[in-house]
Order: C-alpha cells, then sequence, then structure tokens
C-alpha cells in the first residue's frame, strides 16, 4: 500500500512537471498566449513536440528522487513520462 502511494506521488510530479514545462517553453518562446499558441501548434500539428520539450522538466524531477534515494516516486516519474510518450506517439499517428 505505501508503494503505490509513493509511485502516486511520483506520477502526479511528472504530470505536474510535464504541464510547467510545457507552459513555461510556451511563455518563453512564443510571443502570443498560451491558448493561441496551442491552437497554431494543433493546426500546425506541433502539439506533440511542445510537449516532448516540456517533458524535459521530467528529467529533474526523475534523477532529483534518485538523488534523495526516493526510487518508487522515480517510478512514478517514468510512469508519467512514458505515458506522454504514448500521446504524443498518439498524436503523431492520428
Amino acid at each position: 500500500m505505501i508503494i503505490r502511494k509513493e509511485i502516486t506521488i511520483g506520477f502526479i510530479v511528472g504530470i505536474i512537471a510535464n504541464v510547467i514545462g510545457t507552459l513555461g517553453y510556451i511563455l518563453i518562446f512564443s510571443d502570443l498566449s498560451i491558448a493561441t499558441s496551442l491552437q497554431i501548434a494543433r493546426e500546425q500539428g506541433h502539439i506533440g513536440s511542445i510537449l516532448a520539450l516540456g517533458a524535459l522538466l521530467n528529467l529533474a524531477a526523475f534523477f532529483g528522487f534518485i538523488k534523495l534515494k526516493r526510487d518508487h516516486r522515480a517510478k512514478g516519474v517514468l510512469i508519467a513520462t512514458f505515458l506522454t510518450a504514448i500521446i504524443i506517439l498518439l498524436l503523431k499517428l492520428f
């Protein structure tokens, strides 16, 4: 039960890190609003690339948990990263 809780915490941290990374990337590199940037990226088929760049922040969370010896939380971050990869794959296919 405790392991499942630790993995869930890591998963939530991974999702939050991905969202913050994606929004940060848009805020830094776009002159438009977040909604407009996401709409244009979706129309041009670049939403997967933006998600992938946002997922780079998961690297910091993963290695931070490894350094703190929170291996189960690091597994949760890894699961969130795999989920992001699957979403990107589906966006590229359809």
